[in-house]
């Protein structure tokens, strides 16, 4: 099987599964104390956390703390709801492809949301005013499902102006680019070859948020809960290989999308071949039932766009927001590799792809 869907998740890197098997050890170890405890047991999973902690605050810009998560949905949900602004009544702006943790979030805000476009490459098309009820401005860094990446530095200083609240989901840039400065920036272990359940929250040194999860009052007050020190050591980890291997990662990641690129050079690309993370193929062919190409490739595992609306049966609303009409959103495959994708598994999986269909005489 060839694995090529590293938008929907990344595999697990080594190096995170072994920092995660000492705090899942029994009654023989240490590793299975609770991390909120004073003793012996719970202070050494307290200091794991603690760790793993600082790793991925590596990660940010400087001058922030990082909440763990379950993950970056509820990060994002945490933002956009228990801000100041959002407790004023204020409204949201939103980039019309975020991802529904935020698109469909902001909607739930007392003053609502509104939509900020974007071109045909995916980039925002309104960089500038925003409507007097706008308090808060919600942009990803890079999308999950076309790969643009935003101007943030323009983006941030729309929302000054505006006195905005910014929240940034920088899923798919962590460990991958330097993330975006934001008052809170959301992000996903899973996402950068760490465990799934676990993200964190990055908030700027400063701003308090009204917390969703109340209780004991763990992680700062806002997220109550015990945290799982096997999880966050798995993210600490894969935070601090990401960092290390960002440039090289990068490296391979674009010699993987050069040659993709011409395997695929009679398939038609959506969004930006520039502003974009490279890691991201999504492309469409006239007349091609995605459906059945997935089904005729079963060895290949790709994506007809985002895995969490995937089985919807509804027009991709991102690739519909560039522009494309329902019938060229259904003709669409995204195709998404990584540190681990190798050369030969890219000309096999494009092999198979076009050869599968041309046999639909797409």
């Amino acid at each position: 099987m060839i694995y090529l869907d590293y938008q929907a998740t990344t595999p697990l890197a080594p190096e995170a599964r072994e920092a995660m098997l000492r705090w899942l050890d029994g009654p023989g170890g240490m590793g299975f104390g609770n991390p909120h405890s004073p003793h012996r047991y719970g202070r050494q999973a307290e200091a794991a956390v603690e760790l793993a902690r600082e790793r991925v605050a590596a990660l940010f810009p400087p001058g922030g703390r990082v909440i763990f998560t379950g993950s970056a949905t509820e990060a994002l949900n945490m933002a956009l709801l228990g801000n100041e602004q959002a407790r004023a009544g204020r409204a949201a702006a939103v980039s019309a492809i975020e991802h529904s943790a935020v698109y469909e979030t902001a909607e739930r805000l007392a003053g609502g949301r509104h939509v900020l476009p974007v071109g045909e490459d995916g980039l925002l098309s309104q960089v500038d005013d925003l409507p007097g009820n706008v308090g808060i401005v919600a942009v990803m860094q890079v999308n999950n499902e076309i790969g643009t990446i935003q101007p943030m530095v323009e983006v941030a200083q729309m929302a000054r102006q505006a006195n905005a609240f910014l929240v940034c989901d920088a899923v798919q840039a962590a460990g991958k680019l330097p993330v975006a400065m934001a008052d809170a920036v959301a992000i996903s272990a899973h996402k950068l070859h760490g465990p799934k359940g676990i993200g964190a929250l990055w908030l700027r040194n400063g701003v308090d948020l009204d917390p969703l999860v109340t209780g004991g009052g763990q992680e700062d007050g806002l997220r109550s809960g015990t945290l799982s020190p096997a999880l966050i050591a798995g993210f600490g980890a894969a935070a601090k290989l990401a960092a290390e291997r960002m440039e090289q990662d990068a490296v391979h990641i674009e010699s993987l999308w050069q040659r993709a690129r011409e395997l695929f050079g009679d398939w038609t690309l959506n969004g930006s071949a520039d502003a974009r993370w490279h890691g991201n193929l999504s492309l469409r062919r006239d007349g091609l039932d995605v459906a059945r190409l997935m089904s005729d490739t079963r060895d290949v595992a790709f994506s007809a766009g985002s895995a969490c609306a995937s089985g919807s049966g509804k027009p991709s609303r991102v690739l519909q927001a560039i522009g494309l009409p329902a019938n060229l959103a259904k003709n669409t495959m995204r195709l998404g590799f990584g540190r681990y994708t190798t050369g030969e598994e890219l000309e096999e999986a494009a092999a198979a792809i076009n050869a599968a269909a041309q046999a639909q005489g797409a």
